[in-house]
């Protein structure tokens, strides 16, 4: 069977970019944040930590959301939040209020991120490790097109908060043209939520997504610093530079998949692990700005794919029981994009910004570990 993109492909896909927009211009964005709110590295983490709160929360509420509501319903629920969170943000400059509204948008992200995860491997079954793949990486469009709105604001007498705005009438006219597609009447499974035990193998691939998604947003949380740091940019075009990571999560995600179809999918990860280990090494060390620029393409390269083959490596290993792994994951998940840019900030503090990006080489390193202790000796479909 042809991997077709058809119109439930590309309303989960767009659901994706609409999130990413907002982590696209919020995580960048940092810098710009503390200088408003006149904040250390350490409580400019906080809000960091407030998203992985939210993923946490939204671990826990997903597979109850899909059992009761079924997985499209559940999507816009979550979008839902999504917008009420980011008007918040907007318009809510106190730091207690800024911190309430990540939380409330960052449990709407991690709700549509789970959805999307389950309903494109439902969906297209036969290539579904092809179809998350590349819908993150339509996904990662709206990242750039955030950190672009966000960077672009920050050189004008314009607020840059207002460039997230512009994801809400966006989300608003996606939900009238395509509230109606996908599943039909949802009946809830009479056996209840999925749930029960969780194998070793899972756990452990549980563990290289924690460490995988912590090494991304301690990189995209404070890159942004470390380039400021390093080549002495301002904040705005720092932010702007933040693109080229952007750029290459979305052409890794939607091309990446093509490339590298007929290697078995723990090679695959293996390879892109290792792509963002150069480009992150060479970021680290690099003090010219467009040398920089380069590394953080390659960063997002490798980081690409990442996301989606151990999302589908969890789903492998979950004894046909997705709705309960990916809503799992979402604790991992919590646990990353919470512990790590607060973790990294706290070091940033004591240590500066450079030193405390230690941390990053080793989170990979143990990324790549876990495959090698449970591989799922699988291939990715050619078809």
């Amino acid at each position: 069977m042809t991997f077709q993109r058809d119109r439930t492909f590309w309303a989960i896909a767009l659901q994706a970019a609409a999130v990413n927009f907002y982590l696209g211009g919020f995580g960048p964005a940092q810098p710009l944040l503390r200088a408003d709110q006149h904040t250390s590295l350490a409580i400019g983490g906080l809000h960091g930590t407030a998203l992985g709160v939210a993923a946490i929360l939204a671990g826990y509420a997903s597979p109850r959301l899909v059992h009761a509501y079924g997985r499209v319903r559940t999507s816009w629920i979550g979008l839902s939040a999504f917008v009420f969170g980011v008007t918040m943000f907007v318009f809510s400059p106190p730091v207690p209020l800024t911190l309430t509204a990540t939380l409330i948008a960052g449990f709407g992200t991690s709700v549509v991120i789970n959805t999307m995860i389950t309903r494109l491997s439902a969906h297209h079954a036969v290539d579904s490790a092809r179809a998350v793949s590349q819908g993150i990486g339509i996904g990662s469009f709206g990242y750039i097109l955030g950190t672009l709105a966000v960077g672009t604001l920050a050189g004008t007498t314009l607020s840059w908060r207002l460039g997230l705005m512009i994801v809400v009438p966006f989300t608003i006219a996606l939900f009238v043209v395509s509230k109606n597609v996908g599943e039909g009447v949802h009946v809830p499974d009479e056996s209840g939520r999925q749930r029960g035990k969780l194998n070793f193998s899972f756990w452990i691939a549980w563990l290289g997504f924690v460490t995988s998604i912590s090494s991304e947003f301690a990189t995209t949380f404070w890159a942004a610093a470390l380039l400021r740091d390093r080549v002495g940019s301002s904040a705005a075009i720092s932010t702007v530079c933040i693109v080229s990571l952007g750029l290459g999560l979305a052409l890794g995600r939607v091309f990446g998949s093509r490339v590298l179809v007929r290697i078995a999918l723990d090679n695959q990860l293996k390879l892109v692990i290792l792509l963002q280990l150069i480009g992150f090494m060479t970021f680290w060390f690099s003090h010219i700005l467009w040398l920089s620029i380069a590394a953080l393409f390659a960063t997002g390269l490798g980081l690409a794919m990442q996301f989606g083959l151990i999302s589908y490596r969890m789903i492998v290993f979950s004894d046909g029981r997705p709705d309960l792994a990916i809503g799992t994951s979402s604790f991992g998940a919590g646990i990353a994009i919470g512990g790590a840019p607060f973790m990294l900030g706290l070091l940033g503090d004591h240590f500066g910004i450079s030193r405390a990006y230690m941390m990053v080489p080793v989170l990979i390193g143990l990324t790549i570990l876990t495959i090698y202790i449970v591989p799922t000796f699988k291939k990715v479909s050619a078809k």
